[in-house]
C-alpha cells in the first residue's frame, strides 16, 4: 500500500473512532505494536501532541479495524470516500445531528435505532412514499411557523420577504441534495449512515 493510502486509511480509521469511547490509558507511539504503528502511521507526526482522549479513540479505531471482515472495511471505506465527497456544510450539519443525538437520553436514542431499523425494512417505495410524507408535513410546518411569524408586530413586509427566500433557497439546497443523494443511492446502493445522520438531523 502506498503511503498515500496509509494516510487515507489512518483517516479512515481516525473517522471510525470519533464514535467510539476513550483508552484510559493511551500509549506513546514507540509503544505501539507493529501493525497499530503502520495502520496509524498518518498520525505519527501529530501523536506527541495529542491529547490521551485523541490517542485512545485512534486506537480504539484501530483495533476495531483489524476486526473487521474484507467486506466491511469494503463498506466503510465507501462510507469515508461519501464522507469526504459531502460538502463541508453538509458535513458540518451532519456532526451537529450526531452531537444533538449524543446529548439525547438512552431511551430516546433507543427510539431513534428502533425507528431507524424498522425504516430500514421497508421496502423502496414505502420509504418514497414516508419521505414524501414526511417532506409534506414539514412543508406545512413551516407555512404554519411564517404565518405565526409574520402575523406577530414588529415584522417588516421586507423582513418576511427575506426570511422567506432564505427559506426557499434552503428548500431548493435541500431538494438538490435529496436528489443528488438518491441518484447516488440508484448506482450503489442506499447508505445507511447518511441516511442515519440524515434523520439525526431532523432532530
Amino acid at each position: 500500500m502506498s503511503n498515500g493510502g496509509f494516510i487515507c486509511l489512518g483517516q479512515l480509521v481516525g473517522l471510525l473512532l470519533c464514535l467510539c469511547g476513550n483508552l484510559a490509558l493511551a500509549q506513546e507511539w514507540q509503544d505501539l505494536s507493529e501493525g497499530d504503528r503502520e495502520l496509524l502511521k498518518g498520525f505519527e507526526d501529530r501523536w506527541p501532541r495529542m491529547s490521551d482522549t485523541q490517542r485512545g479513540q485512534l486506537l480504539r479505531g484501530a483495533k476495531r479495524w483489524n476486526e473487521m471482515s474484507d467486506q466491511q472495511r469494503y463498506q466503510a471505506r465507501e462510507q469515508f470516500n461519501n464522507w469526504r465527497a459531502l460538502p463541508d456544510d453538509r458535513r458540518t450539519r451532519l456532526r451537529d445531528s450526531y452531537r444533538r443525538y449524543m446529548n439525547l437520553p438512552e431511551e430516546k436514542r433507543q427510539q431513534i435505532r428502533e425507528a431507524r431499523k424498522k425504516f430500514r425494512q421497508m421496502s423502496p417505495e414505502q420509504r418514497r412514499q414516508l419521505r414524501e410524507q414526511w417532506n409534506k408535513d414539514r412543508r406545512a410546518q413551516r407555512q404554519a411557523s411564517r404565518k405565526f411569524s409574520d402575523s406577530g408586530e414588529g415584522v417588516s413586509r421586507s423582513d418576511r420577504r427575506e426570511r422567506n427566500n432564505r427559506q426557499e433557497q434552503m428548500d431548493r439546497r435541500e431538494r438538490g441534495a435529496r436528489r443528488e443523494r438518491e441518484s447516488r443511492s440508484g448506482r450503489r446502493g442506499e447508505n445507511d449512515r447518511h441516511q442515519r445522520w440524515e434523520r439525526l438531523d431532523e432532530i
